[in-house]
């Protein structure tokens, strides 16, 4: 497969003055329509471009915003990178390197003591007068776990549903047919719920959790507003499981599917994924088609759901005064280096899409590969929104890369991750990534020759002094591991009624 560099361009911090139809006249400030989208790696069109993914909508962003076509997580896992995301603190700094869970409320302000008077990006917001409304997955959360979210009710002024379990109940699974009936070998990864699977759902896209949240945010982007909107919209897919309605399996047919490019002996020179187990099962069932097929078509509803949300921004009174950014948590591996979903520090694990439009001030439709972290997105909207800084805040402003795309700033992205007892790092410059472990194992790859990470160069003596210049990057203090606070209020005491057994037909 061959990955193609996109960016999506960030728009200028200068103060937006120019009121829509609608607004209080009083308001000087824009709107943001912030956009978390769980588990979209870079297959998309503005991106890589992948053989055969349709993404439409996406097109349809990219050329009204800056790309990053170099953007990372904070780490490879749901729990800690929107909370990262959220908070503007990095792994290194609040010790959440992973997913915690068994929570009901913000329990990673017990998790980490660098939290615990953290200001989350909403509430920030409506504490400098906006009204802040959410729906969706936003902290973590999962179809199959009822109750369990690290959501903060008092973060938001409103939010869709109940803001400790904001998806679970919309989502119906399809009719399941045992592994062994199917044909399959005993071990399909998350067990007999088919939780690791592709199937399409026989329901219309009215039935499902994102079509659902992309209505209600539409109600509030038509509501008139007497304070600016802080408008957070959370999808759930292209998370597994890979269900959706069967016309997006049908835009995918399973002979017209293309694999990621893979390379004999490829994970001689580079350290096993966790995930490997999952990939055996997957090649020894012949379901590697049916998995890229079930992702793909899920990508192409939730293109689908981005259009619907940005037709209905078009048409509010809103849509000359609004920020929009969209976000996704992690990257994503469909087989890539034998692995499946996250959980590693590969370029493919943390690269993200990330945009962001800015009414006429970004340099829409333009890209850069200046590196990011999603902990800069906090300070660059406070920074284009005119509020100030939280101190609390771990990254920096990307406002000059927003006005100027070829701007240089001379950072390196972080990735951390816990794989043992202590952390591992990635990070990235404009064309390299450099990967420490725990263990002093290091993995170095040249992203522009070999964008499948397949040759680990950093035995390589004539890359020395790139080594030595990335390594400057990694951060001298970090953070322990953080575990579940026994004690806690926010931990999930009480048993909750699954969903699992809403089915579709």
């Amino acid at each position: 497969m061959s990955r193609i560099f996109v960016a999506v361009l960030f728009m200028s911090a200068a103060p937006i003055l120019a009121l829509a139809d609608g607004q209080s006249s009083s308001q000087t400030k824009p709107n943001i329509l912030f956009i978390a989208v769980d588990d979209l790696n870079d297959y998309i069109t503005p991106l890589d471009n992948l053989p055969g993914v349709k993404t439409p909508n996406f097109d349809r962003l990219a050329r009204r915003s800056v790309s990053f076509a170099n953007a990372h997580c904070a780490a490879p896992v749901c729990h800690a990178s929107r909370v990262a995301m959220m908070t503007g603190v990095h792994p290194v700094t609040s010790g959440i390197y992973k997913n915690l869970f068994g929570a009901h409320g913000p329990r990673w302000r017990d998790e980490s003591p660098a939290l615990k008077d953290a200001v989350v990006l909403s509430q920030h917001f409506r504490d400098h007068g906006y009204h802040a409304a959410g729906g969706g997955k936003v902290f973590h959360t999962l179809q199959w776990s009822p109750g369990d979210s690290q959501n903060d009710p008092d973060a938001w002024d409103e939010y869709r549903g109940d803001p400790l379990d904001p998806i679970s109940q919309d989502w119906p699974r399809p009719q399941l047919v045992p592994d062994a009936e199917a044909g399959l070998t005993p071990g399909r990864p998350l067990g007999p719920r088919h939780l690791f699977g592709a199937q399409p759902l026989l329901v219309p896209d009215e039935e499902t959790g994102d079509h659902m949240v992309v209505d209600w945010a539409s109600e509030q982007l038509a509501k008139p507003h007497d304070k600016p909107l802080f408008l957070a919209v959370g999808l759930f897919r292209p998370h597994i499981p890979f269900e959706v309605p069967q016309k997006y399996f049908d835009m995918h047919p399973l002979e017209s599917i293309n694999l990621p490019e893979v390379a004999e002996n490829d994970l001689d020179d580079s350290r096993p994924p966790q995930r490997q187990p999952w990939h055996r099962w997957v090649v020894k069932n012949r379901q590697w088609e049916k998995m890229m097929q079930g992702y793909l078509a899920s990508i192409s509803y939730t293109d689908h759901q981005l259009g619907r949300l940005l037709d209905a921004l078009d048409a509010s009174p809103l849509k000359d005064n609004t920020i929009v950014v969209l976000w996704s948590d992690h990257g994503f591996h469909i087989g890539e280096k034998e692995n499946w979903e996250k959980f590693c520090l590969w370029d493919q694990t943390t690269r993200v899409p990330l945009f962001i439009h800015v009414p006429g001030q970004s340099a829409d439709g333009q890209s850069t590969r200046q590196p990011a972290t999603l902990t800069d997105v906090y300070p660059t909207l406070c920074e284009l929104a005119g509020l100030p800084i939280p101190p609390q805040c771990d990254g920096h402003s990307l406002v000059p890369q927003i006005k100027n795309p070829s701007t240089k700033h001379g950072r390196l992205s972080l990735t951390s991750y816990i794989f043992a007892a202590e952390p591992s790092h990635a990070v990235s410059d404009h064309r390299y990534r450099f990967i420490r472990y725990h263990d002093g194992f290091e993995e170095l790859y040249d992203l522009k020759n070999d964008p499948n990470e397949f040759t680990n160069l950093a035995s390589d003596p004539n890359m020395a002094n790139t080594k030595a210049r990335l390594a400057e990057g990694f951060p001298k203090r970090v953070a322990p591991s953080r575990g579940v606070p026994k004690e806690s209020k926010y931990n999930l005491k009480r048993p909750r009624k699954s969903t699992l057994s809403r089915v579709s037909n």
